[in-house]
């Protein structure tokens, strides 16, 4: 299948930037109740008063299948927006990054993914195998330090499985231009020694890169809730999925030979491939899924793997599904990954991918809703049952002004408040759950 623009980090989904006209302001909430919203995500967050070349703020952590903060349960409902470390590196963007925190954190959510790469392209952080721009560099030392001060924790992608951002196909392409690639194949990105050294190059770098800011080295900043190896890895030149373990084996081990504070989770999509049993490769939304080289549980094994990861995108995978059916699927989809987490990884499951798009059949926005409750709804419930659903990242939120990176689930908050309103609902309700039922006064508070 062919690569289409779009989303960058997916595949087959069509580009979009769209202009869209506010829809209002927004709901306006009880004053008792924000501020009684906004403490707890304080308390839980912990004391987020930076303070240069001090790191007062705890690692996330892994129990069994849950996260931990100090030895209570953390649950994460958070976004995607992949975008800023690019907008960081001019000053006259940044307050675009400075209002996506804000406006995230006052939506009570508390982890945002985002890219900490960029090979080869337009504003790269790699230049070429093994050089770095240290503008760049410093744009991501701003982002984390900005993270830090709305009290929000960053999930960092290190590399991408597609071509936008340079991704696997750039290492390729630079190792195959200077004369020492094994291969043209953008999957000898996965078996090509050389090319695995200069990948080891990059993440250490990056893992022991010491923030200009703070002086901490991203190793040691707390404000960094995990590390994500690359997006949606797939190697289907090996079906077998034998080329990708082994490089998810030999990458994840060295990740924690640098970095043992931090957690790390690969950045699957959730396909069951070969190896899975029968009933579980029948979880895929068909048979050519299993032959894409990932194997969810399989991979997700690997001990040096904190957690793992899926995405949820029914529209791709169902095309021709209505919205009921597609609800249907992704329940089945998001109950099998949970029960792997409790019976088979003793590992916390979380959707770090999930949307909506423009593009499906018969969309309408109120679609959205019910599909994104839907999806909150089981996270939820699973944290009820101090299950391995840990929580679920939207795609993706932007501000205005941005209509070039959206694309086709892009939200930017304040359009359509009835969607600030669901993610600010899921917020307080697995707040409620880790600090009990009466730490929400769920009379002057949305949820």
């Amino acid at each position: 299948m062919s690569i289409l623009p779009g989303r960058p980090g997916s595949w087959l989904k069509p580009s979009a930037g769209h202009n869209r006209a506010r829809a209002g302001n927004g709901i306006v909430y009880p004053v008792l109740g924000i501020a009684v919203c906004v403490a707890l995500i304080y308390l839980m967050l912990g004391d987020f008063k930076f303070s240069p070349g001090k790191s007062e703020l705890s690692f996330v952590q892994r129990n069994g299948t849950q996260f931990v903060v100090d030895g209570r349960a953390f649950y994460v409902n958070g976004w995607n927006s992949y975008w800023l470390m690019d907008q960081s590196v001019e000053e006259s963007s940044r307050p675009r990054v400075s209002e996506i925190f804000q406006t995230g954190a006052k939506m009570g959510m508390t982890v945002c993914r985002t890219w900490a790469f960029n090979d080869g392209a337009y504003h790269a952080l790699q230049v070429s195998l093994g050089i770095f721009d240290e503008r760049v560099f410093k744009a991501l030392d701003w982002v984390i330090v900005e993270a830090r001060r709305h009290g929000i924790r960053l999930l960092l992608s290190l590399v991408n499985n597609l071509q936008h951002y340079g991704g696997k196909t750039q290492y390729v392409k630079w190792a195959w231009d200077e004369g020492f690639g094994l291969s043209s194949s953008n999957d000898s990105f996965f078996f090509d020694p050389s090319i695995r050294s200069y990948f080891k190059i990059y993440l250490k770098t990056i893992l022991t890169r010491k923030n200009h800011l703070t002086g901490i080295e991203y190793r040691d900043d707390p404000t960094i809730f995990a590390w994500e190896l690359m997006n949606e890895p797939q190697c289907a030149s090996d079906a077998s999925g034998d080329t990708l373990q082994e490089w998810i084996e030999e990458m994840t081990e060295f990740v924690k030979t640098i970095d043992k504070k931090h957690l790390l989770t690969i950045g699957l999509e959730g396909f069951y491939g070969p190896v899975s049993p029968e009933e579980k490769q029948n979880i895929n939304p068909g048979k050519w899924y299993s032959t894409l080289g990932s194997d969810f549980v399989r991979n997700s094994k690997v001990p040096y793997v904190d957690f793992a990861s899926a995405h949820i995108y029914p529209d791709q995978w169902l095309v021709e599904a209505d919205l009921n059916e597609k609800v249907e699927y992704i329940s089945k989809w998001i109950t099998s990954h949970i029960e792997d987490g409790e019976k088979t990884l003793n590992k916390p499951i979380m959707f770090t991918e999930f949307g909506l798009s423009t593009k499906a059949k018969n969309f309408e926005y109120s679609h959205r809703i019910i599909f994104y409750k839907s999806i909150f709804n089981k996270i939820y419930e699973s944290a009820r049952q101090n299950g391995a659903g840990a929580g679920a990242v939207l795609w993706q939120l932007l501000v205005q002004g941005m209509e070039d990176y959206n694309d086709d689930y892009g939200i930017m908050p304040g359009e359509r408040p009835s969607v600030d309103k669901l993610i600010k609902e899921q917020s307080c309700r697995l707040i409620a759950v880790q600090y009990g039922k009466n730490s929400v006064d769920k009379s002057s508070v949305i949820c």
